[in-house]
């Protein structure tokens, strides 16, 4: 497989535009979901019919990832990312604008797919930048994208103190990530498309036909169930983490969040020694050691029945995610430069799914079985994923 070569300075400026496009992708998400509350009250709506809206923005960018995997493979990842973090900029201001549900859930649509096709780009540009380089990035990026988050939801809460509106808010942020975008734009690796590797719609399984590597339709499949995975047990800890505590540990309404703060600072932590611990381990045994490290933090706060031993298992449960789902990008993207992007639409679609469906997943089994039993699904699937991380094992990064 022929890489391009790039001096060094190039694949400085190339990284950096990367973490400028994740950085603003987190502070999209993060500064509307801090205004959120305004906007539903604005709008008069419950919380069934703003149940509803929100299904756009998951709508939005499942159709998105369905339709970028081609476009980045056929004309570059840095071409179709470039328009879209603009766009990310100006549908930004949208949802503030709408009078009604209909208009809100339309205009998170449209959010919904801008984000999902940007998702797919930059992860796709990322790839190449890392394979360019000669080594792991890709935990790094992650770990720039939830930093956009705490500085989107941070920004936009100290705007809400000072009484601006949600459309203020939105087209003050919505200027920064212009300008990010722009920057972006000027230091962008570009790489040009690449022939496939191998025979087939889709290119080879993986090296010397081994199967589950990322590069064909069963590997992308494979590597997407493991994203699914941890991206149930994300979301599931997002929404019943504190409810846990709350609820069936009895911890004060003002501590029961630390689970979820815990699992987010750890996770944060963990992106940010992922790309040094990839290079150090490997793809396939830090991803056993983490998916490990998830069961048995996720088993710690639902055995040890003690909310301090709680917020240290969710804490361990975050650090043991943190790395999954950024080497399963990299492996889905690093086999077959021709089809990266299709490959990484197909995970990136079903972890999306995962994240999605794992909060309700967790809430119908709860009704079932009580929510400590519930929550042990998600340790379940990540010792699934510990298991199969054998799927991970792409080729070494060739310049």
């Amino acid at each position: 497989m022929h890489v391009t070569t790039f001096d060094r300075s190039a694949l400085v400026r190339g990284r950096i535009a990367v973490c400028l496009l994740f950085l603003l992708s987190g502070m999209a998400i993060g500064t509307w979901t801090a205004r959120i509350p305004s906007i539903k009250q604005d709008l008069g709506l419950s919380d069934g019919r703003f149940g509803i809206a929100l299904l756009g923005i998951a709508a939005g960018a499942i159709c998105g990832m369905q339709v970028v995997g081609r476009l980045v493979d056929r004309y570059g990842s840095v071409r179709v990312m470039t328009p879209m973090a603009f766009a990310q900029s100006a549908v930004l201001v949208l949802p503030a604008c709408m009078p009604d549900l209909v208009g809100l859930t339309a205009a998170l649509f449209v959010f919904g797919a801008v984000h999902g096709v940007l998702d797919v780009a930059m992860n796709a540009n990322g790839v190449e930048v890392e394979r360019a380089a000669g080594r792991p990035m890709m935990s790094s990026f992650h770990a720039v994208f939830s930093i956009g988050g705490f500085l989107g939801a941070t920004g936009g809460g100290l705007l809400a103190h000072a009484s601006l509106g949600p459309a203020a808010t939105f087209a003050a942020v919505a200027a920064v990530i212009a300008a990010l975008a722009l920057w972006a734009a000027r230091w962008a690796l570009t790489v040009p498309p690449q022939a496939p590797a191998g025979n087939g719609p889709d290119g080879p399984d993986g090296p010397d036909g081994a199967p589950g590597t990322g590069g064909g339709r069963t590997g992308a499949l494979l590597l997407g169930v493991l994203a699914f995975c941890c991206m149930i047990g994300e979301g599931a800890a997002a929404d019943w983490s504190s409810v846990y505590l709350r609820e069936d540990l009895g911890s004060s309404s003002g501590f029961a969040p630390a689970a979820y703060a815990a699992f987010s600072v750890m996770m944060t932590a963990g992106r940010l020694a992922g790309d040094r611990l990839a290079a150090r381990l490997g793809p396939v045994l830090l991803v056993r050691a983490c998916g490990a490290l998830a069961a048995a933090g996720l088993g710690l706060a639902l055995l040890a029945g003690h909310e301090i031993a709680a917020v240290i298992g969710f804490g361990c449960f975050g650090a043991g995610l943190s790395c999954i789902v950024p080497q399963v990008f990299s492996a889905a993207g690093r086999h077959d430069p021709a089809r990266a992007g299709r490959a990484l639409a197909r995970v990136a679609s079903l972890g999306y799914v995962g994240f999605l469906t794992g909060p309700v997943l967790i809430g119908g089994v709860a009704e079932l079985v009580g929510l400590p039993r519930a929550l042990a699904v998600p340790a379940l699937l990540a010792l699934f994923v510990a298991v199969a991380a054998a799927a991970l094992r792409p080729r070494p990064f060739t310049k």
